[in-house]
């Protein structure tokens, strides 16, 4: 089975190697990172770079493709070199998914017309302008498309994607073999739990940092 995660720049780290952690394990799977060009893509903070080992022109048919999220989807809204490779994808895969904003290249890609999606909160807005349904539920499935909202969602994601894979006993032996058992120290991962006060400051600095990659651009 061959598996896709296409990067790109300023692309959100775990919303690419939370889903590899998970479904790089899967019995036959082989996990690609890919990209327009191979070389190194760096993450939105651009602390970090993934090396894509493939272009999209050399994989276009992967049986499964993940789509991070990050501040860089921004830039690919009218980038028809990835929007047609991901319609071309999901032409042919068995499964198409995204984590976090990658929602919206699939949303800008014309496959979630009209049905029900998620990503991170704060872009539940411009998922609806696409075409999508938002749902603040944190794993949305839709035939064989599955969204996943803000990016530590994307391991709850592969996971449900492994079980419809191999099956819940293979996915159940994967979560317990990277130990996969959140206790978080705080109640506010949601902005239905934050305090007011939280959900502003997340606002302002994803504001913040929005303007400065698009100034930075």
């Amino acid at each position: 089975m061959q598996i896709a995660i296409p990067i790109y720049d300023r692309f959100t780290a775990l919303d690419a190697v939370g889903p590899y952690e998970v479904l790089s394990r899967l019995p036959g799977a082989t996990v690609h990172f890919i990209a327009a060009e191979r070389g190194m893509k760096r993450t939105e903070t651009e602390m970090l770079g993934l090396n894509a080992d493939a272009t999209l022109d050399e994989l276009p048919e992967p049986d499964v493709f993940v789509i991070p999220g990050g501040y860089g989807t921004r830039a690919l809204l009218e980038d028809e070199q990835i929007l047609g490779w991901v319609r071309h994808a999901h032409e042919h895969s068995e499964w198409t998914t995204s984590v976090c904003t990658g929602s919206l290249l699939l949303a800008a890609a014309g496959i979630l017309d009209g049905v029900e999606a998620t990503t991170h909160w704060l872009e539940y807005d411009l998922l609806e302008r696409l075409g999508a349904r938002p749902t603040g539920r944190r794993v949305v499935r839709q035939g064989k498309v599955i969204t996943a909202a803000g990016v530590s969602s994307g391991i709850d994601m592969a996971l449900v994607l492994a079980a419809e894979i191999a099956g819940p006993e293979v996915a159940q032996a994967i979560q317990l073999g990277i130990e996969y058992d959140p206790e978080p120290p705080f109640d506010s991962g949601s902005p239905a739990k934050a305090d007011p006060q939280i959900v502003e400051l997340v606002s302002t600095l994803s504001r913040r940092e929005q303007a400065e990659l698009e100034t930075a651009s």
